[in-house]
């Protein structure tokens, strides 16, 4: 089981640093790369790099709002 978890960590790891690689390309080096340069064809547009992490952002909040509700209101219905 131990070999497995940190089997699970590595490709966690991997698989944030490959996301934060390409995010600080994408966000900090591409707008200083010609526009008609081969690189481009492997990113999204520029506006995407801001819709992204907003919506990813308002899930999570909306997601952990959710749980901390239903975590009330089954301590509530224990308490009763």
């Amino acid at each position: 089981m131990e070999l497995a978890d940190r089997a699970i960590g590595f490709l966690l790891s991997l698989v944030s640093l490959s996301i934060f690689t390409y995010y600080t390309f994408w966000v900090i080096i591409l707008p200083f790369v010609d526009s008609d340069h081969f690189i481009h064809q492997y990113f999204l547009p520029q506006e995407f790099a801001i819709l992204i992490p907003v919506f990813a952002g308002v899930a999570l909040l909306s997601l952990l709002c959710i749980f901390v509700g239903f975590v009330m209101l089954k301590s509530k219905k224990k308490k009763t």
